[in-house]
């Protein structure tokens, strides 16, 4: 599978993303990172870029783990219940 390459805009900057993903999807990666730090940066706006970014990396990976502990126990229940 082949790599794309995307530009993209997040919080006023400019990146060129890589991967194997759809052009559509990494967009949409880039649009929910975008939202993330523009919705933090309205209830804290003396917040500067960078912190920012590493608050919106914590507030994702914490939606990220909690999906993933849910996935988890879907999983146990499925198995429970085939036993």
């Amino acid at each position: 599978m082949s790599k794309n390459r995307l530009s993209v805009e997040i919080f006023g900057q400019m990146y060129n993303i890589v991967g194997k993903a759809s052009p559509g999807y990494m967009r949409e990666v880039a649009r929910q990172v975008d939202d993330n730090m523009r919705s933090m940066a309205q209830g804290n706006p003396r917040l500067d870029t960078t912190k920012l970014a590493v608050l919106s990396a914590v507030n994702i990976t914490d939606a990220y783990m909690k999906l993933k502990q849910e996935y988890e126990e879907i999983l146990h229940l499925i198995e429970d219940e085939q036993v």
